[in-house]
């Protein structure tokens, strides 16, 4: 039988164990585009190819105390060009050559869902989870401690820069390049708070 001290210290280490996550700025990054070229459904590591600069950005953002996210619409799922497996094993590749660049990506958040798709499981009239709709971001900061004022959106379509006006996140329009050089010169000025 606990007693009324054993109570108390208990509900103290609970409480003090447990103390209140402290709010992150996050880095969305649509996948297509952003980090890998985009050759139309990309679902094979063996078609794979990442843009210049973009693992790199991902290390900078880590070891700025950033949380990093991908957001990607994957409609060839709904389409039946591959599985959710697919998606699954090449973000799982990402991860990997991530992991040996010294970077991470917290999760990746993807949307298999569409208006027009093949298999009925993944037909939505409109997917609340497919850019531009925000569910995707909106998902993440509920299940991370997401400081969304200080937080960025990065895609390269109109949908994804929509999606991240939506969710309260400020976005940029990536059109090429090199990723890192892109997103340099908004790392300090994130970070610190600044606009």
């Amino acid at each position: 039988m606990v007693g009324r001290a054993e109570t108390a210290r208990l509900i103290a280490v609970t409480s003090a164990a447990s103390p209140p996550p402290v709010r992150r700025p996050a880095l969305f990054l649509d996948r297509d585009g952003v980090l890998n070229e985009d050759r139309g459904y990309v679902h094979r590591w063996a078609d794979f190819s990442w843009i210049p600069g973009a693992k790199a950005a991902i290390v900078a953002f880590n070891r700025a105390g950033w949380l990093v996210f991908v957001v990607t619409n994957q409609s060839g799922v709904g389409r039946g060009y591959y599985s959710e497996a697919d998606v699954l094993r090449l973000h799982e590749m990402m991860a990997d050559a991530l992991l040996e660049a010294g970077g991470r990506v917290d999760a990746f958040y993807y949307c298999p869902h569409h208006p027009d798709a093949a298999e009925p499981r993944y037909r939505h009239p409109d997917p609340p989870d497919r850019k531009p709709n925000p569910g995707m971001l909106l998902r993440a900061m509920a299940e991370w401690p997401v400081d969304v004022a200080r937080s960025l959106m990065v895609g390269d379509k109109d949908g994804d820069l929509e999606a991240g006006r939506r969710a309260g996140v400020r976005s940029l329009r990536f059109e090429g390049g090199n990723l890192l050089e892109f997103l340099g010169p908004e790392l300090p000025k994130l970070t610190s708070g600044d606009d």
